[in-house]
């Protein structure tokens, strides 16, 4: 009965970030490490104003998404449109892009 009850924790806790929405959201892209100088490596981050006013700076996952777009943001800023995955790692949210354009 334990190992039963330990599976289904474990398969609900794996399949929670699958059920996870994805949101739309515009902001300023830039370089983590370039502009922002907060990461060792070349890394997207996505700086958007919430609903309080308050600037929030979302680090994007590393996937072909973001890198196809990084060479457009490393050294500078562009306002952009994305759509992606929300997450939280170590404290700091994240998002995994499925779409990002520059905003007109």
């Amino acid at each position: 009965m334990k190992k039963l009850t330990l599976l289904t924790i474990l398969l609900a806790a794996v399949s929670i970030p699958a059920f996870a929405a994805e949101v739309k959201l515009e902001g300023e892209a830039v370089c983590a490490k370039c502009n922002l100088k907060t990461a060792s490596a070349c890394q997207a981050a996505i700086t958007v104003t919430g609903a309080d006013g308050k600037k929030e700076t979302i680090l994007a996952d590393n996937n072909d998404v973001s890198k196809a777009f990084h060479k457009a943001i490393c050294q500078d800023t562009k306002k952009v449109k994305i759509e992606g995955v929300v997450t939280e790692k170590d404290g700091k949210k994240t998002i995994a892009l499925t779409k990002i354009v520059a905003a007109e």
